[in-house]
């Protein structure tokens, strides 16, 4: 699995800061490039337990995650966002921006930036730009995976719809929080997505495969698990009258419906302040977000329940949170930094 024979799990077994891997000027800059983070590989494990105690630290006090910023043009062919937080528990200061430019929805005309800007909080130096691509495809399954371990421990189907990037990592990080779901379920419309949901799945667990969904409602009606990745194009959307009993719902992109959301019986979202920020195509005919039950951090740290009883439909909203990306991403700037990987600049 580890091609590239980069420990990167001993970054994160302590709590206590590591300071900078390769020491720098203050004028200087680590610049780590896609091409160089895309030879770093991951565990799972490694990946779960870094966005875990992230949103620990954010539940105790130790972080911080400031509302994210948003700025969208009228005609919504493009969105911008703007996000900064701290990680208390590896004393990261991290800046994150994201811009993707998406005319009609086209996969092949979509054009997206992300990068990520971290300090040590500690030594005041700076840690690394890096491209935040990968960061943000492993952190946002991470939580999915960490709520569905909190709300379905004990669930053995799973359906995902949609077959993007976050489609393509969901199910690695997914069974390393439910080793034992047994049925493995993706509904897409690219069978270019669906062949790359299977190879990722299968680079981690040679031993697994997916079931190919043709009807998304009655894959939804065999499922305790839905979990909504697809783009904003996607032509189908799980309903509320489509899930089981027991059922949790948990949307990061599209694939499932307003009316899940609205007429769930528990409603859970990592912040409900960034669930008014980026969870606006959700609001009812009065244009409002009904509240939520809890929010992640305080599920994790005992605070509030997942659920109330195991018949309950559960809907949860998963909006990124850039202290995970903080958090990830100092992990992996210090394993490209030890490889060597990247360039200083003298920017300041």
């Amino acid at each position: 699995m580890n091609t590239n024979n980069v420990d990167i799990d001993t970054a994160i077994v302590t709590d206590a800061p590591s300071g900078p891997p390769l020491a720098v000027q203050p004028s200087r800059l680590r610049v780590i490039s896609k091409r160089a983070i895309d030879q770093l590989d991951y565990d799972p494990a490694m990946v779960l337990q870094a966005v875990e105690r992230a949103y620990l630290g954010l539940g105790n006090g130790e972080s911080d995650n400031p509302r994210k910023l948003k700025s969208e043009p009228p005609s919504r062919h493009s969105v911008a966002y703007s996000m900064l937080g701290r990680d208390g528990g590896r004393r990261t200061v991290g800046f994150k921006t994201s811009y993707k430019h998406d005319p009609a929805h086209s996969r092949e005309r979509q054009k997206y930036y992300t990068t990520l800007l971290l300090f040590d909080d500690e030594t005041g130096l700076p840690v690394a730009l890096m491209d935040g691509s990968l960061v943000g495809s492993l952190r946002t399954p991470a939580v999915s995976a960490l709520i569905a371990r909190a709300c379905a421990p004990r669930a053995r189907s799973v359906l995902v719809v949609g077959t993007g990037t976050q489609g393509r990592t969901a199910l690695p990080l997914l069974l390393c929080a439910l080793p034992n779901v047994e049925r493995l379920i993706v509904h897409g419309h690219f069978g270019e997505g669906i062949e790359a949901v299977r190879r990722t799945l299968t680079r981690f667990h040679p031993q697994r495969d997916i079931e190919v969904s043709s009807d998304l409602e009655a894959s939804a009606r065999d499922a305790d698990i839905v979990l909504g990745v697809a783009g904003a194009g996607a032509p189908e959307a799980v309903r509320h009258a489509w899930l089981k009993r027991g059922a949790l719902a948990i949307l990061v992109g599209y694939g499932i419906h307003a009316d899940a959301l609205h007429r769930a019986d528990y409603r859970i979202a990592t912040s409900q302040a960034q669930m008014q920020v980026t969870g606006l195509d959700l609001v009812d005919e009065q244009g409002q977000l009904p509240p939520v039950d809890a929010e992640l951090p305080d599920i994790l740290l005992g605070r509030k329940g997942a659920r109330r009883s195991e018949d309950e439909v559960v809907f949860a909203f998963n909006s990124g949170m850039v202290v995970t990306d903080i958090a990830l991403g100092r992990v992996l700037a210090e394993a490209a930094c030890a490889k060597g990987l990247g360039e200083e600049v003298e920017l300041w």
